[in-house]
């Protein structure tokens, strides 16, 4: 059977790095665990359909972390770790403090928070997957999120191309997932997945780096 070309290379290390839909219970005693969610499905059916590769995968999100708090602890988190390959999905706590919590952050703010994440990264040389914050709202306060959220996905969608990452457009395959089935089928709260939702984004980011089916 003829082989995709992939992103990945042989032997790499793969970090997934971000807030609690990474995060998704790992044991945090244990630096092997993956968690339940997506990034372990992918680690899982990567491993699965591409064992010549040897790839060795990471888990360092952290629940209710913004990007400013994925930013303290990238060097200890990401930097330390030496991997070759950085996944980074991060933004939608920036958002989501503003409305439970009144800490609001600026678009600007965000932005220079993710690029102190991604500078020393290509410096280092580590190839990048840049997955960007998404949104399912299943209630009408939840729908005007949509104002402070959509201009960090633009930040996310023009530092991709400015850097050479790879990009995933996680927003716009949950928009048309919610078209096909609901909101509720993805998602529990409007932002972290359900079996389906950690399925369908798990199988996106293999897609992405040319590990499908």
């Amino acid at each position: 059977m003829a082989r995709v070309t992939t992103y990945l290379q042989r032997g790499d290390h793969v970090l997934f790095q971000g807030d609690s839909i990474t995060d998704w219970g790992r044991d945090r005693q244990d630096p092997t665990s993956l968690g339940h969610g997506w990034a372990a499905i992918a680690a899982a059916l990567a491993g699965a359909r591409r064992p010549e590769l040897g790839l060795t995968f990471s888990n360092r999100g952290v629940g209710g972390d913004t990007t400013a708090m994925v930013r303290a602890r990238w060097e200890r988190d990401a930097l330390a770790l030496a991997p070759t390959v950085v996944s980074l999905l991060v933004g939608i706590n920036d958002t989501w403090r503003r409305y439970d919590g009144g800490t609001a952050t600026s678009t600007e703010e965000f932005e220079e928070h993710y690029r102190a994440l991604l500078d020393p990264v290509r410096a280092a040389g580590t190839r990048i997957v840049l997955v960007e914050p998404f949104l399912l709202p299943v209630t009408a306060e939840q729908a005007a999120w949509r104002e402070d959220l959509d201009p960090r996905i633009a930040v996310v969608r023009g530092l991709a191309a400015e850097y050479g990452a790879l990009h995933l457009a996680a927003d716009d395959l949950f928009t048309e997932a919610i078209e096909a089935a609901g909101a509720t089928h993805w998602t529990t709260d409007g932002v972290h997945l359900t079996p389906a939702g950690n399925g369908l984004l798990a199988e996106a980011w293999l897609d992405a780096v040319g590990i499908p089916a």
